[in-house]
């Protein structure tokens, strides 16, 4: 326990939590903490868990009221946003777990950081009490704001109480919910799907206001640390974070300008009048019906056009898996048109991209009207693809349940496998159940023998076993890792930067022949540029949300 009978406090006992905050901000937060306390002369005790979580414990000679405590506590909070301020809250039951005893997940157990002989000398000396009243000096500022929030609760709890169906009132933190993703890399998943749409949503929030991208990389330290925490690491930062920023200004510039007149739209309302102009009555589909049709050409690909394609020749394992290849790129995108230039096709292949080249109006041909060519390629443009499931197949892809999981043309690990082994495993990973080795050959069209030697190769290199005379996926096995170990990966990095490489040498020589757009506005003109009745002329000292309302 935290308290004692009394409620007073011998030992302050900070708990990072990574479910308040990531990783990097948790060791980000434990860093600064750290360095606050021991310029204070305050001397600590630190440990880890399993979790990432990090406890700093920072022992007292004089025992601290409940109360004050607290608003240290809380103070720190306010600061450090991975800081669960919840053991010092609870008189009663505030408690946390020592170094050395079992993690909650029981995985582990809490490993001490501070060396024991240092860690027994600290907890037996103690920290004076000039040492706390100049960490309380340190966060007169935090510990102010704790105070102003408190005040102001209990201000709206009394008028809550005293005014009838009072509504409207404001938080008292005044925090956004951008803000505090920035501080600590947690986002909503069903608002954001991946890390990159989050921190792209933090930088278009912190883009309305006048800071610029060093004020916010010298930040990314302290109340940015979320922000830095959704990146994979420091490259990625260093590479991605100025290009990000670009488009983020560029994006709310958009936004921000006059909305382009003439612009046809109206208010749904059902007493409102149709209109009567607006040429052809298009149908707009929505992502779950695209979604739907995509499901029924997996349905089709895997019931009937799988053994045709087998049929054509030497070269129909490859037209088999480049059909996976354009209906993954269609998952990916959420749409039935694909167009995605050979070069995408060949780096999720392993092929040169003249051989996709070739064999796409193969595909094209032997598709079964599933798959057509709409328009060649122009310019940056690659040529355009269509998706579409055929009138005569639609029963059989209604009559077979759609299998959940991913499509894939040929994964890395397989460039050194072969084309038959992604077959053989791709049979066995969308099994209902787990198949025997003549389910496989049904399934591949393969021969006995070939599949019965690669299920050999791939149970050689622990990515499938045996299990009573069926096979199954050893999900505990990493591919990337054994496509490291056949030394294949190299190989898939290297045709990335190429591809990067003669893409960049491409768009480079398609600008040679772009004239740059001269217009009116933007000649330099020293009383037109430099001089708007509209604009104040103490608007530099206006505060960030009345420039934002001036500006709209």
């Amino acid at each position: 326990m935290v308290h004692g009978s009394d409620g007073s406090v011998q030992t302050l006992c900070l708990d990072l939590d990574t479910s308040k905050a990531l990783q990097g901000v948790v060791d980000a937060d434990a860093a600064a903490i750290s360095a606050l306390v021991t310029s204070c002369g305050l001397r600590f005790v630190a440990d880890h868990s399993p979790s990432g979580g990090r406890h700093i414990y920072i022992p007292l000679v004089e025992r601290l009221a409940a109360e004050d405590a607290r608003e240290l506590v809380e103070a720190l909070a306010s600061r450090f946003p991975s800081l669960d301020p919840g053991p010092h809250q609870n008189i009663t039951d505030g408690c946390i777990r020592p170094p050395g005893s079992w993690h909650k997940s029981m995985t582990g157990h809490q490993v001490l950081d501070t060396p024991l002989h240092e860690a027994y000398d600290i907890m037996r000396l103690r920290n004076p009490a000039t040492a706390v009243a100049a960490l309380r000096r340190a966060l007169a500022a935090s510990i102010r704001q704790v105070r102003t929030r408190k005040d102001a609760r209990t201000t709206a709890g009394l008028t809550v109480a005293t005014t009838p169906r009072t509504t409207g009132l404001l938080s008292a933190r005044g925090t956004s919910v951008l803000r505090k993703v920035a501080r600590t890399g947690i986002y909503d998943t069903a608002r954001y799907k991946s890390a990159s749409e989050a921190r792209m949503a933090v930088l278009s929030h912190l883009s309305n206001f006048s800071i610029t991208l060093p004020q916010v990389q010298e930040r990314l330290t302290t109340d940015f640390a979320g922000l830095a925490a959704l990146y994979q690491d420091m490259a990625h930062l260093g590479r991605l974070l100025p290009l990000e920023w670009d488009k983020a200004q560029a994006w709310v510039a958009q936004k921000q300008g006059v909305p382009n007149a003439g612009k046809e739209y109206s208010n749904k309302c059902d007493t409102g009048h149709p209109l009567t102009h607006g040429g052809g009555t298009a149908e707009v589909r929505s992502p779950a019906s695209v979604m739907a049709e995509i499901n029924d050409l997996e349905n089709v690909l895997y019931a009937i056009l799988d053994q045709r394609l087998a049929e054509t020749g030497r070269e129909g394992i490859t037209l088999r898996f480049l059909l996976r290849a354009v209906i993954g790129f269609a998952r990916a995108k959420g749409t039935l048109l694909v167009d995605v230039g050979c070069r995408s096709f060949a780096r999720e292949m392993g092929k040169h991209h003249g051989t996709i080249a070739r064999l796409l109006p193969r595909l094209v041909r032997h598709s079964g009207g599933m798959l057509s060519k709409l328009q060649d390629a122009q310019g940056r443009h690659a040529d355009s693809y269509l998706l579409g499931l055929p009138e005569q197949w639609k029963d059989v892809a209604k009559a077979h349940a759609w299998r959940k999981g991913k499509i894939y043309g040929i994964r890395p690990v397989f460039r050194a496998l072969g084309a038959p082994a992604a077959l053989v495993y791709e049979a066995i990973e969308r099994g209902r159940h787990s198949p025997t080795t003549a389910d496989i050959v049904r399934a591949t069209g393969l021969s006995r023998p070939t599949v019965h030697k690669e299920l050999m190769t791939l149970a050689e290199v622990s990515m499938i076993e045996r299990h009573h005379g069926a096979w199954q996926i050893l999900h505990a096995t990493n591919l990337r890792h054994i496509a490291e170990w056949l030394g294949v990966q190299e190989d898939y990095e290297y045709q990335c930067s190429l591809i990067r490489a003669q893409r960049q040498a491409w768009h480079a020589y398609l600008e040679r022949f772009l004239e740059p757009v001269i217009r009116e506005e933007d000649i330099y003109d020293q009383e037109i540029s430099e001089w708007d009745s509209w604009v104040p002329d103490d608007y530099g000292e206006l505060s960030a949300w009345d420039r934002h309302l001036l500006a709209a």
